[in-house]
């Protein structure tokens, strides 16, 4: 079973066990090879901000996006609007937000970003929330788990661009059948200061996932690939 986080979860709960040995791992082999995983993550990071060619799917699946309050961030409503829009082109015939409650809001991700679609006029049967996640990680094992009730296998996994590379190795590794679309509007601008710096972050982030997934099958460790996989 996959570790879950409590609602509004620390880093520490979040991480679980053997998150910090995954992590520590992941910081030693940075510094060892001298950052060039890094730098293949960082390039992965920019090849699959721009996304790739578009078919028909299940459903389009916004990952949610920490609420400032109890409001949409400016990166989460592009993550939605964009959903919204392929959803009007017909990519497919409902939408999924997910994301539980994080931070100090007092309701979740998923409720916030449905309530929204809403408003925008898309029906209320074609837009469902997965409120029970606290990270994107999370986020995956709980839709995996409602496609598969619902005997459904594709997904456009929507997100901003920094941050599509790590969603779709997560879906990979959790064997998910995923077509990512960016959502290209979301700040930070493209060759800003903000950008550059969410690159290396979202590089490291990718590279601690792809460690901790090696680490955990170097020791034959089931507790931990049960998290990843």
């Amino acid at each position: 079973m996959p570790h879950v986080a409590p609602p509004r979860a620390t880093f520490r709960q979040k991480l679980g066990p053997g998150g910090f040995a995954s992590l520590a791992v992941a910081l030693v082999s940075g510094v060892v090879t001298l950052g060039i995983p890094l730098w293949f993550c960082y390039r992965k990071i920019q090849a699959d901000s721009k996304g790739g060619p578009l078919r028909l799917a299940d459903a389009i699946l916004v990952l949610g996006r920490r609420l400032e309050g109890d409001q949409l961030s400016g990166v989460f409503k592009q993550r939605l609007e964009h959903a919204a829009d392929l959803w009007l082109m017909g990519f497919a015939s409902r939408v999924i937000v997910s994301g539980g409650i994080t931070g100090n809001a007092t309701w979740s991700e998923a409720e916030a970003g449905r309530a929204w679609l809403l408003e925008q006029g898309l029906p209320d049967e074609l837009v469902l929330a997965e409120d029970r996640s606290q990270h994107t990680l999370e986020n995956l094992f709980n839709i995996r788990e409602d496609l598969r009730l619902k005997g459904w296998s594709t997904l456009i996994l929507v997100s901003d661009p920094l941050h599509l590379a790590r969603a779709l190795a997560f879906s990979r590794g959790l064997g998910l059948e995923v077509i990512g679309s960016p959502a290209t509007a979301c700040p930070p601008r493209p060759g800003s200061f903000g950008w550059w710096t969410r690159s290396l972050r979202e590089a490291f982030l990718l590279h601690w996932y792809r460690t901790g997934m090696a680490y955990s099958r170097l020791i034959r460790s089931k507790r931990l690939l049960s998290r990843v996989t």
